[in-house]
Protein backbone atom coordinates (compact mmCIF):
# COMPACT_ATOMS: atom_id res chain seq x y z
CA UNK A 1 0.00 0.00 0.00
CA UNK A 2 1.43 3.85 -0.38
CA UNK A 3 4.39 2.18 -2.44
CA UNK A 4 6.45 1.51 0.83
CA UNK A 5 8.73 -0.81 0.77
CA UNK A 6 8.28 -4.14 1.46
CA UNK A 7 10.45 -3.85 4.76
CA UNK A 8 7.70 -2.10 6.22
CA UNK A 9 4.88 -4.25 6.16
CA UNK A 10 3.22 -6.13 8.32
CA UNK A 11 -0.60 -7.05 7.97
CA UNK A 12 -2.04 -7.78 10.74
CA UNK A 13 -5.30 -7.55 11.52
CA UNK A 14 -5.90 -5.45 14.74
CA UNK A 15 -9.13 -6.98 16.54
CA UNK A 16 -11.62 -4.62 17.46
CA UNK A 17 -11.78 -5.75 21.28
CA UNK A 18 -8.24 -4.45 21.34
CA UNK A 19 -9.31 -1.02 20.48
CA UNK A 20 -12.14 -1.13 23.08
CA UNK A 21 -9.75 -1.93 25.36
CA UNK A 22 -7.16 0.46 24.57
CA UNK A 23 -8.92 3.38 23.37
CA UNK A 24 -11.41 5.50 25.75
CA UNK A 25 -14.50 4.96 23.71
CA UNK A 26 -17.92 6.40 25.50
CA UNK A 27 -20.71 3.57 24.83
CA UNK A 28 -21.91 5.56 22.09
CA UNK A 29 -18.30 6.01 20.26
CA UNK A 30 -18.02 1.67 21.01
CA UNK A 31 -21.33 1.34 18.62
CA UNK A 32 -20.17 4.06 16.39
CA UNK A 33 -16.53 1.89 15.89
CA UNK A 34 -18.76 -1.39 15.68
CA UNK A 35 -21.17 -0.11 13.05
CA UNK A 36 -18.90 2.07 10.82
CA UNK A 37 -16.00 -0.02 11.00
CA UNK A 38 -16.01 -3.74 8.75
CA UNK A 39 -12.13 -4.50 9.84
CA UNK A 40 -8.83 -2.57 10.74
CA UNK A 41 -5.45 -3.80 9.45
CA UNK A 42 -1.84 -2.70 10.28
CA UNK A 43 -0.57 -2.14 7.11
CA UNK A 44 3.12 -0.83 7.45
CA UNK A 45 5.59 0.12 10.04
CA UNK A 46 8.33 2.95 9.30
CA UNK A 47 10.48 2.82 12.03
CA UNK A 48 14.66 3.11 11.60
CA UNK A 49 14.92 -0.55 11.47
CA UNK A 50 12.19 -1.34 8.88
CA UNK A 51 12.58 1.86 6.55
CA UNK A 52 16.14 3.22 7.44
CA UNK A 53 14.72 6.84 8.49
CA UNK A 54 16.47 8.23 11.78
CA UNK A 55 13.61 8.58 14.18
CA UNK A 56 12.60 12.34 15.34
CA UNK A 57 12.36 14.32 18.46
CA UNK A 58 8.78 13.62 18.76
CA UNK A 59 8.17 10.51 16.13
CA UNK A 60 9.97 7.63 16.86
CA UNK A 61 7.11 5.63 14.26
CA UNK A 62 5.43 6.13 11.91
CA UNK A 63 2.16 2.99 11.70
CA UNK A 64 -0.09 2.88 8.37
CA UNK A 65 -3.49 1.50 9.29
CA UNK A 66 -5.97 0.30 6.80
CA UNK A 67 -9.61 1.31 7.84
CA UNK A 68 -12.24 -0.70 6.17
CA UNK A 69 -15.15 1.07 6.50
CA UNK A 70 -19.07 -0.39 5.89
CA UNK A 71 -20.48 3.23 4.56
CA UNK A 72 -18.26 6.06 2.62
CA UNK A 73 -17.30 7.72 5.83
CA UNK A 74 -16.76 7.54 9.23
CA UNK A 75 -17.11 9.64 12.87
CA UNK A 76 -14.00 11.62 13.30
CA UNK A 77 -14.12 10.68 17.04
CA UNK A 78 -13.36 7.28 16.19
CA UNK A 79 -10.37 8.53 14.82
CA UNK A 80 -9.01 10.27 17.66
CA UNK A 81 -9.81 7.79 19.80
CA UNK A 82 -7.89 5.25 18.03
CA UNK A 83 -4.60 7.67 17.65
CA UNK A 84 -4.84 8.52 21.56
CA UNK A 85 -4.89 4.45 22.61
CA UNK A 86 -2.05 4.01 20.38
CA UNK A 87 1.58 5.36 21.43
CA UNK A 88 2.75 5.87 17.79
CA UNK A 89 2.05 8.46 15.10
CA UNK A 90 -0.54 7.13 12.64
CA UNK A 91 -1.51 7.55 9.00
CA UNK A 92 -5.02 6.25 8.90
CA UNK A 93 -5.87 4.88 4.84
CA UNK A 94 -9.99 4.48 4.81
CA UNK A 95 -11.33 2.53 2.37
CA UNK A 96 -14.74 1.79 1.09
CA UNK A 97 -16.51 0.26 -2.57
CA UNK A 98 -13.19 0.55 -4.11
CA UNK A 99 -11.79 4.11 -3.03
CA UNK A 100 -9.50 4.87 -0.56
CA UNK A 101 -8.70 8.53 1.41
CA UNK A 102 -5.86 9.53 3.71
CA UNK A 103 -6.25 10.85 7.18
CA UNK A 104 -3.64 12.36 9.20
CA UNK A 105 -3.10 14.10 12.53
CA UNK A 106 -1.35 17.43 13.08
CA UNK A 107 -1.46 19.51 15.96
CA UNK A 108 -4.43 18.10 17.50
CA UNK A 109 -6.84 18.62 14.19
CA UNK A 110 -7.16 15.91 11.52
CA UNK A 111 -6.81 16.77 7.88
CA UNK A 112 -7.58 14.00 4.98
CA UNK A 113 -7.29 13.95 1.22
CA UNK A 114 -10.51 13.29 -1.12
CA UNK A 115 -11.44 9.89 -2.09
CA UNK A 116 -10.24 8.66 -4.76
CA UNK A 117 -9.08 5.15 -5.92
CA UNK A 118 -6.14 2.99 -3.96
CA UNK A 119 -3.80 3.00 -6.52
CA UNK A 120 -3.75 6.62 -7.23
CA UNK A 121 -3.51 7.78 -3.58
CA UNK A 122 -0.10 8.72 -3.76
CA UNK A 123 2.05 10.46 -0.82
CA UNK A 124 5.66 11.10 -0.92
CA UNK A 125 7.63 9.86 1.73
CA UNK A 126 9.83 11.92 2.31
CA UNK A 127 12.12 13.73 5.06
CA UNK A 128 15.82 13.65 7.07
CA UNK A 129 14.14 12.00 9.88
CA UNK A 130 10.21 10.68 11.09
CA UNK A 131 9.59 14.08 12.24
CA UNK A 132 9.78 15.65 9.05
CA UNK A 133 8.28 12.65 7.06
CA UNK A 134 5.42 13.22 9.00
CA UNK A 135 5.23 16.28 8.82
CA UNK A 136 5.62 16.36 4.96
CA UNK A 137 2.61 13.97 4.84
CA UNK A 138 0.71 16.04 6.96
CA UNK A 139 1.12 19.10 4.47
CA UNK A 140 0.32 16.69 1.20
CA UNK A 141 -3.01 15.21 3.12
CA UNK A 142 -4.02 18.74 3.91
CA UNK A 143 -3.89 19.65 0.45
CA UNK A 144 -2.34 23.24 0.84
CA UNK A 145 -4.17 24.17 3.86
CA UNK A 146 -1.28 23.88 5.89
CA UNK A 147 2.43 26.29 4.99
CA UNK A 148 4.71 24.50 3.25
CA UNK A 149 7.50 25.77 5.85
CA UNK A 150 8.06 26.97 9.66
CA UNK A 151 6.41 24.90 12.69
CA UNK A 152 3.20 22.77 11.72
CA UNK A 153 1.47 23.59 15.31
CA UNK A 154 1.64 27.53 14.31
CA UNK A 155 0.48 26.52 10.39
CA UNK A 156 -2.13 24.10 11.86
CA UNK A 157 -3.49 27.38 14.18
CA UNK A 158 -3.36 29.74 10.97
CA UNK A 159 -5.04 27.05 9.12
CA UNK A 160 -8.10 26.70 12.53
CA UNK A 161 -8.33 30.68 12.04
CA UNK A 162 -8.70 30.49 8.35
CA UNK A 163 -11.41 27.62 8.40
CA UNK A 164 -13.05 30.16 11.07
CA UNK A 165 -13.44 32.79 9.48
CA UNK A 166 -14.44 31.23 6.02
CA UNK A 167 -17.29 30.31 8.41
CA UNK A 168 -18.21 33.87 9.80
CA UNK A 169 -17.85 35.10 6.39
CA UNK A 170 -20.36 32.86 4.92
CA UNK A 171 -22.69 32.82 7.72
CA UNK A 172 -22.25 37.10 7.69
CA UNK A 173 -22.79 37.32 3.41
CA UNK A 174 -26.49 34.96 4.36
CA UNK A 175 -27.16 37.70 6.81
CA UNK A 176 -26.94 40.51 4.49
CA UNK A 177 -29.43 38.88 2.07
CA UNK A 178 -31.65 38.83 4.19
CA UNK A 179 -31.51 42.24 5.87
CA UNK A 180 -33.88 44.93 4.92
CA UNK A 181 -33.06 47.70 6.32
CA UNK A 182 -30.66 49.57 4.67
CA UNK A 183 -28.16 51.23 7.49
CA UNK A 184 -28.01 47.43 9.00
CA UNK A 185 -26.36 46.22 5.55
CA UNK A 186 -24.08 49.37 5.28
CA UNK A 187 -23.34 48.00 9.00
CA UNK A 188 -23.29 44.28 7.93
CA UNK A 189 -21.40 45.11 4.54
CA UNK A 190 -18.76 46.73 6.50
CA UNK A 191 -18.20 44.03 9.27
CA UNK A 192 -17.97 41.63 6.10
CA UNK A 193 -15.24 43.42 4.59
CA UNK A 194 -13.15 43.75 7.57
CA UNK A 195 -13.23 39.96 7.78
CA UNK A 196 -12.26 39.50 4.07
CA UNK A 197 -9.76 41.30 4.51
CA UNK A 198 -8.53 39.51 7.74
CA UNK A 199 -8.54 36.09 5.98
CA UNK A 200 -6.59 37.59 2.95
CA UNK A 201 -3.93 38.22 5.18
CA UNK A 202 -3.79 35.07 6.66
CA UNK A 203 -3.40 33.75 3.64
Amino acid sequence: MLGLPNSTEVNRRVAKEKLYANAALTPQLRDTLRDQIEAVIWRNKLADSTAGVSAGETVKEIQVFEVQLRQRGLDKRVLYAIANAIPYKILFVLTFGGEAQAWIEAAGAFYNTDWTAPDRLSLKFEGLNLDAVYENLARQIAGGRLDDEGDIAKAVERDKQRQKLKRDIAALEKKVLREKQFNKQVELNSELKRLRKELEELR
